[in-house]
């Protein structure tokens, strides 16, 4: 078994018309991986769970298949999935050993998507208790580092998939994103991560939530990371479609780009928040977006939504609505824990804390009511531009930081921003600002910081027109150049 070939870094379009031409095999495909996950994940720890015994077994059928004339939109491709999403037979435990029994006997619906379209899920990528922080540091599976410095985090909660992709061990990740848990690993690890509007793909089947569907969770998707544009955007195609129950009527017909040219996008940039600082890093790599998008000829201007103001009343809200869905399986005493710490610490946002867990049926209500306020700001605000670029994080990727109380490290951590300290849970404040109203939004590499370490930025889209954003970063990449392999890696 040996690595072969320009497979480790080859897109997954690349991938698949090889398979389709003969060029290589799937089984040639899987073997490879297999190498590469033996080769590098010894030191990474991103691939946390492999069936390549399985995988390889499917790739001949996969090849079989191929040679009797048939073809499927992803046959043969070998993928990784994160390890909180539901695949039958393997555990998905978000890394909670309270769960560590729990194996699924049913398929996330998305998953059966990508099976039915003939990928080859070979394994699980790591992630952090409960997906509850911005590293992938299970008490179960240990510890994932970067790729691009093995001393710092590749970003959470789709860590493990985000440094398997950055590292050549996989072509194609699925991970899940309620407070940027897609985005911020992507912008960590230099990577492409998409969190698509969210009742595009069936929600259902991922832990913690339910395994069949349930209306009244919202804010949380589960979308695709992948090392281009182009592969963000065949992976949707594949994964979009109606939750359980819907598809009597219910069909996907996402409508074109609004564009095709850089020069044609009316492109918003979000102001700079006096409260929130972010690092000199990724504030340079907005300023170089913004020249590259003017020498293209496109249409910028700094702008947010009618009522955002300076998104503190926007903030809280989300931060009500997120408390709510993500306190759900919490004990009584994990509660009373949640308010202490929240009641003590001082910020100008620890109300909604207390306004999640004692809220009412009717509250919440309420908040959906307000929230469809936002929403429609949103739509209004996309009548005059395309996208609204921002920051998706705070910084570049940070060192490990070691848990003190799996589940509630948010409230009781500082985070450094250049010369500045902000509470921990900051860095959910540039992510709720497309999740809160379910807007689709790509994160896409902007560039290396001066200490050598990716920097990315989000571009926000209108609602269910997720190609829009999709290819503005592609067409972007053209101008400010798109994913590196971190050395050593390549």
């Amino acid at each position: 078994m040996t690595e072969s070939g320009d497979h480790s870094y080859a897109s997954t379009t690349t991938l698949l018309e090889g398979l389709r031409s003969g060029r290589w095999s799937s089984v040639e495909l899987v073997e490879h991986f297999q190498a590469r996950v033996m080769k590098h994940n010894p030191t990474l720890n991103a691939i946390i769970l492999d069936r390549f015994d399985q995988a390889l077994e499917q790739a001949r059928q996969a090849d079989e298949r191929r040679s009797n004339g048939e073809d499927l939109p992803l046959l043969g491709l070998p993928m990784t999935i994160k390890e909180s999403i539901d695949v039958a037979g393997l555990p998905a435990t978000s890394g909670m050993p309270e769960h560590a029994s729990r194996i699924p006997e049913r398929d996330a619906p998305l998953v059966r998507s990508l099976k039915e379209a003939g990928a080859i899920i070979f394994g699980k990528t790591n992630l952090p208790y409960g997906c509850n922080d911005w590293q992938a540091n299970s008490p179960i599976y240990g510890t994932t580092n970067n790729p691009w410095d093995l001393t710092r985090t590749p970003g959470g909660s789709t860590g493990g998939g985000a440094a398997a992709l950055a590292a050549g061990l996989t072509p194609l990740e699925i991970g899940s994103d309620i407070g940027g848990s897609v985005r911020v690993p992507a912008s960590f690890s230099g990577v492409y991560g998409h969190r698509q509007s969210e009742t595009l793909v069936p929600q259902s089947g991922h832990f913690p939530g339910h395994a069949l569907p349930n209306r009244a969770v919202v804010l949380n998707i589960m979308g695709p990371l992948a090392r281009s544009a182009d592969d963000l955007e065949l992976a949707l195609e594949m994964i979009a479609g109606p939750e359980e129950g819907e598809s009597t009527a219910w069909k996907v017909e996402l409508p074109a780009s609004r564009h095709e040219r850089l020069a044609d996008f009316r492109v918003a940039v979000f102001p700079d928040l006096d409260w929130l600082p972010v690092s000199n890093d990724v504030r340079e790599a907005r300023d170089r977006v913004v020249t590259a998008l003017l020498d293209a000829g496109a249409t910028v201007a700094e702008a947010s939504p009618d009522g955002f103001g300076d998104l503190r009343e926007y903030h809280k809200l989300y931060c009500r609505m997120l408390r709510s869905v993500t306190s759900l399986d919490l004990d009584l005493d994990a509660r009373e824990e949640l308010l202490e710490l929240a009641a003590t610490r001082g910020d100008q946002f620890d109300e909604t804390v207390e306004d999640a867990i004692n809220g009412t049926p009717a509250d919440f209500i309420i908040w959906h009511g307000q929230r469809e306020g936002y929403r429609g700001a949103f739509r209004t605000f996309f009548e005059r531009f395309d996208v609204l670029l921002s920051p998706i994080t705070l910084t570049t990727a940070f060192k490990h930081i070691p848990s003190e109380k799996a589940g509630l490290d948010d409230y009781l951590r500082m985070f450094a921003v250049d010369d500045r300290e902000v509470p921990y849970d900051y860095q959910v404040v540039y992510p709720g600002l497309s999740t809160l109203c379910g807007q689709p939004s790509t994160a896409f590499p902007a560039g290396i910081s001066s200490d050598g370490l990716p920097v990315g930025l989000q571009a926000i889209g209108p609602y269910l027109e997720d190609r829009t954003p999709i290819r503005f970063a592609a067409l972007l990449a053209r101008e400010i150049g798109g994913f590196q392999a971190p050395p050593n890696y390549a």
